[in-house]
């Protein structure tokens, strides 16, 4: 479990055969074999550590929700560690389950360094639970929704955001992973089951 607030920015080093993914992880990081960190958004295994880059297995499944594949060495990727019982819940709560891909739309200056950036999304469930401000994680990114018009929606990013994070390098075009929030994918579901 994740919170969407990046901890830090790593560099895409290697991929191989579209099936395993070697990150530069920011300095100071430790990390183990078998624990979780969310690359882009996506909950990813360490299945490798060493002098090098830091090593994750793609499962078919992950490589058919995401982009991860399709990453080059040089691609920036946003990371989190898991959250930690206790640990303050700065962002919303995200599992690291991608549940779709949308396009960024644009992103436009705003006063005072801010930015409006619009991402387009197919119909599916982010479409489906999306609602004016609730939450919505973009490629790992606690985000909320300021505005929702059809097959778009529009997210306000702060100074922070925009140096902290790869969004603010977004361009036009770029594929960015979605995650819906958990309460309202649960309730979802459960709605659907029941016929209500």
């Amino acid at each position: 479990m994740f919170t969407g607030i990046i901890q830090g920015i790593g560099q895409v080093e290697a991929v191989e055969n579209g099936t395993r993914l070697g990150v530069r992880l920011p300095e100071g990081w430790v990390v183990e074999p078998g624990d979780s960190v969310a690359v882009a958004g996506v909950c990813l295994t360490v299945s490798g550590v060493g002098a090098g880059p830091t090593v994750f297995d793609l499962s078919p499944e992950t490589l058919s929700v995401t982009r991860l594949g399709d990453l080059e060495p040089g691609d920036a990727v946003n990371l989190e560690q898991p959250l930690l019982m206790g640990d303050p819940l700065g962002g919303h709560l995200v599992q690291g389950h991608v549940d779709g891909q949308g396009r960024v739309s644009a992103l436009t200056a705003e006063e005072g360094g801010c930015a409006r950036l619009v991402v387009a999304m197919g119909a599916g469930l982010v479409a489906d639970t999306l609602v004016a401000k609730g939450s919505v994680a973009v490629d790992g990114v606690s985000l909320t929704v300021a505005a929702l018009d059809g097959g778009t929606f529009e997210c306000a990013l702060v100074p922070e955001t925009m140096e902290r994070t790869t969004l603010g390098a977004a361009r036009t075009g770029d594929p960015v992973h979605l995650e819906a929030d958990c309460f309202a994918k649960w309730t979802h579901a459960w709605l659907e089951r029941t016929g209500r």
